[in-house]
């Protein structure tokens, strides 16, 4: 079979997968486990997140300005507590999220203490696992990390709260240096860079951890980390229903092992859909910074924000990326409190005229969807419309983006895991309709 009969072939198979969009109207099917006004289908219950941005009223959804909750903890509480009090919060997130309380300094510095011995991968893992099997893509090389610390457990299949509590520390712990590690592999093998592998500082926070491992020169400041723990501890849950935490509940409802849930929360994690998104942001405002002329000029950057949306600028999706939300409707807190952090730093970095730009672009976008799309519906930033912005002034490439997005999610996820294994007790299985027309058997030769 040539290259030529295998396109043939996939022809053939776009033509037996299609499906009429009418059909799900009329078996009454919730695409995307949405309901028919936008909300999610309700299909299980947890006490690690919540995310509030909407309230139904005698039927109508109505809009609210957005909250996110961790434990039943406002997140702008515990980011505000930590900004007044000069310290990092994302390890206290992590905590919180596992534990379901906030820690006492004591616990805080055990559960420290305990992870930093962690942040040192097994032995010989760096070299064979990561440096021996370089990835062009971080994330892949992250899963396939992850399955294969699998090896290195003395006890990998074992179930219990206590065993699984214990990897997911381990798989915590061991993230960013996993991260930093293959990134730095992708850059020596696939760039043509020198090959800078750093030793794990135990004293450092895992902000500091990251960027410390991924700068050659290990410099940061102290506002840098700050940063960029206020974007860990922002993204580390996000309720049960985003698409990696739930591949999380439906890998572990099976009962298989922690390392293959948390791989398949990173696959999903992937995608430009999901955690994916902020990569995209950054090349939709290169773009957008490349074919608008005045960056000030209110007409000419909402008119190129209209071709975005009609499909015809950019990658032809019609999305103007970082703009619109499944369940906030007014503000994303996420991207409010990103913001205002990062408005420092522009200034810093003489970004400043970029801020602007993005700043206009989230004040022009519901009026421009309006006009296009002819609908009503609330649109908001969300907050991979700043984290990318964020990472790109704190100097980490792109393609550490969506890790870095991991590095905190890890923390969401394995809080999932955790209640999946104590609350759930069934195997998550929905269902699918079958439409297509049964078919009589043919013999081979009479095909």
């Amino acid at each position: 079979m040539d290259i030529s009969e295998i396109k043939e072939h996939l022809t053939e198979i776009a033509g037996n997968d299609y499906i009429d969009s009418d059909l799900y109207t009329k078996f009454n099917v919730k695409r995307g486990l949405r309901n028919a006004d936008g909300t999610g289908v309700l299909v299980g219950l947890t006490r690690v997140g919540d995310v509030h941005g909407y309230i139904m009223d005698e039927g109508d959804k109505v809009a609210v300005p957005g909250k996110l909750y961790y434990r039943g903890f406002d997140v702008e509480d515990i980011v505000a507590a930590a900004s007044r009090e000069g310290r990092f919060c994302f390890e206290e997130t992590v905590y919180l999220l596992l534990f379901g309380k906030l820690p006492a300094k004591k616990q805080l510095d055990d559960l420290h203490d305990l992870t930093s011995k962690f942040r040192t991968l097994p032995k010989n893992f760096a070299e064979d696992v990561i440096l021996k099997m370089p990835s062009r893509d971080i994330m892949n090389k992250l899963a396939s990390s992850i399955l294969a610390l699998y090896t290195y457990d003395d006890d990998p299949e074992n179930q219990s709260p206590e065993n699984v509590l214990r990897q997911c520390l381990e798989i915590i712990a061991r993230f960013p240096t996993i991260v930093a590690f293959s990134y730095m592999a992708m850059r020596h093998y696939f760039h043509n860079e020198s090959l800078v592998i750093h030793q794990v500082d135990p004293s450092c926070s895992i902000a500091e951890t990251l960027l410390s491992l991924i700068r050659p020169d290990q410099k940061y400041t102290q506002y840098e980390a700050q940063l960029l723990d206020l974007a860990l501890t922002l993204h580390a849950e996000h309720g049960g229903g985003n698409n990696s935490t739930f591949t999380v509940h439906v890998i572990s409802s099976s009962d298989t092992d922690t390392y293959s849930a948390i791989a398949a929360g990173i696959g999903s994690l992937k995608g430009f859909k999901h955690g994916g998104a902020n990569a995209k942001v950054i090349g939709m405002m290169d773009d957008i910074k490349k074919n608008v002329k005045n960056w000030e000029n209110e007409h000419e950057v909402a008119a190129y924000l209209e071709k975005i949306l009609k499909g015809k600028a950019y990658d032809g999706t019609g999305l103007i990326y970082g703009q619109g939300h499944a369940v906030y409707t007014i503000t994303d807190p996420r991207a409010s409190l990103l913001r205002d952090k990062a408005l420092a730093l522009a200034e810093e970095k003489n970004l400043i005229d970029e801020f602007n730009l993005y700043r206009l672009i989230e004040k022009l976008t519901p009026s421009v969807f309006k006009k296009v799309k002819g609908s009503d519906k609330d649109i908001c930033t969300n907050v991979d419309f700043y984290s990318g912005f964020v990472y790109k002034m704190l100097g980490i490439p792109p393609e550490l983006n969506t890790p870095i997005f991991a590095v905190s999610r890890v923390a969401g996820w394995c809080a999932h895991r955790m209640e999946e294994i104590i609350a759930g007790g069934r195997i998550i299985r929905p269902a699918y309709k079958c439409i297509q027309r049964r078919h009589l058997y043919t013999d081979i030769d009479k095909r």
